[in-house]
């Protein structure tokens, strides 16, 4: 049975030029059997969000627009397709804006991140969710409990990256990281480590602000990069031994090629950022230490752990949230968290 709510107008923030939003009519989406209709409540900004507002996505997908961003997001059901069994109207939910093929050698091993025909929200050609109704597949949707807010819902997803890094990482109990970049996937990062069981965090930014978040969130210490020389530092702080985990968190390739001289011997570099020039890199650093490196490419698996961590306050994954607008006021959304990064960590769109 499909059970439907009446009198519905959908409504889309459509991106239709560089730093331009339109609100715009659209059609109610044909909720199919194997799928929910969703009233989004909660959208994240993300970074890849950031970069299509900026008009720097465009060459990597040109002609994309007129496009609708956003796949960070959480809402309540007002539809149910006839073959879902497991959630009904008025469920409030999370969705992983990753749908698999399921078929692929990737997904049936369990690294369904690596499928090569992954449909993925707010990627071209595929529209994201900042509308007030979206359809979405039910397998990869996530009933929130009751204690879970939408902002933290929405938010399990650049968490959901955190926490794969954590597990790239091998951190456990008495480990020391180091993580470059201090910004949301720093930030979750950190928030992921420390669960994990890391002794010592050190934060690197090139921002006080993004140092001083880290630190209430719990780094143990934080270097100012833009004052500070980022490589002696950490040795310092490390009495000359580097540390036993790296995470590039920044996306930059200054930060990635220290990434080898900060790494202790025996240690792991975990790219997180997204990077796009080449990157000088010292492998002589890499292989006198026995350093190992891993990348990480979004996540699998990780949306009930991430669940579970917010919904049992091991993680408080809302204290990054720097800022919150109606989904009216996207436009000054997206512009207060390009244009403001030193005090913008996360902005966070709502709708009533």
């Amino acid at each position: 049975m499909i059970e439907r709510w009446s009198n519905m107008q959908n409504q889309a923030m459509v991106m239709t030029d560089v730093r331009k939003f339109e609100l715009c009519n659209v059609s109610m989406p044909e909720v199919g059997t194997d799928e929910l209709g969703i009233a989004v409540k909660s959208v994240g900004i993300c970074g890849s969000d950031m970069h299509f507002y900026e008009g720097k996505a465009f060459s990597i997908f040109p002609n994309s627009l007129p496009f609708v961003l956003g796949h960070e997001a959480a809402g309540v059901v007002y539809q149910v397709g006839e073959n879902v069994k497991d959630f009904q109207v008025g469920d409030r939910v999370a969705i992983e804006p990753g749908v698999p093929c399921g078929k692929c050698a990737f997904c049936e091993s369990g690294r369904y991140n690596l499928c090569p025909d992954v449909v993925f929200l707010a990627t071209p050609p595929v529209e994201g969710a900042l509308k007030r109704y979206i359809k979405y597949p039910a397998f990869k949707t996530y009933r929130l409990p009751d204690n879970l807010s939408m902002t933290e819902g929405a938010l399990l997803e650049p968490l959901s990256v955190g926490i794969h890094a954590a597990q790239r990482s091998g951190v456990t109990i008495g480990k020391t990281v180091a993580i470059l970049g201090g910004g949301c996937i720093g930030l979750c990062t950190l928030l992921a480590a420390k669960a994990w069981g890391a002794s010592r965090i050190i934060v690197c930014d090139l921002f006080d602000s993004h140092l001083n978040k880290a630190l209430a969130l719990g780094a143990t210490d934080t270097v100012n990069s833009g004052t500070q020389n980022t490589v002696e530092q950490i040795m310092k702080l490390t009495g000359g031994a580097g540390v036993d985990i790296v995470f590039e968190t920044a996306g930059s390739p200054v930060t990635a090629a220290q990434t080898s001289h900060i790494v202790g011997r025996g240690g792991t570099i975990v790219m997180v950022g997204n990077i796009m020039p080449d990157v000088p890199f010292s492998f002589r650093n890499l292989y006198k230490k026995e350093a190992e490196v891993r990348a990480v490419f979004r996540y699998c698996n990780t949306y009930p752990i991430a669940l579970q961590a917010v919904a049992s306050g091991r993680i408080d994954v809302k204290r990054i949230v720097s800022a919150s607008y109606p989904f009216e006021q996207a436009q000054q959304a997206f512009d207060h968290a390009v244009d403001d990064k030193v005090n913008c960590v996360k902005a966070v769109i709502t709708m009533e």
